[in-house]
């Protein structure tokens, strides 16, 4: 089982549907968790959607966000 590191923790659907669009063109697998519950916690952020990647695609996942002026929302 690959591990998986933790790029983005945010309740904001435009940041984490501006993280995917870049992830997918750029071929790097991620996984959205606590997306479902997220929504249902709303913003009281409770529960935050978690961006998701391969502890290999980690630096390469950073570098992109970085490049795209997202690197804020990166989590340390």
């Amino acid at each position: 089982m690959r591990q998986m590191a933790e790029l983005v923790r945010t309740n904001d659907l435009s940041v984490i549907s501006a993280i995917e669009g870049l992830l997918a063109e750029a071929d790097i697998p991620y996984t959205v968790a606590d997306r479902d519950i997220s929504t249902i916690s709303g913003s009281i952020d409770a529960v935050q959607a978690r961006v998701l990647v391969a502890d290999d695609d980690e630096a390469e996942a950073r570098e992109l966000l970085t490049d795209a002026a997202l690197g804020d929302w990166l989590r340390r």
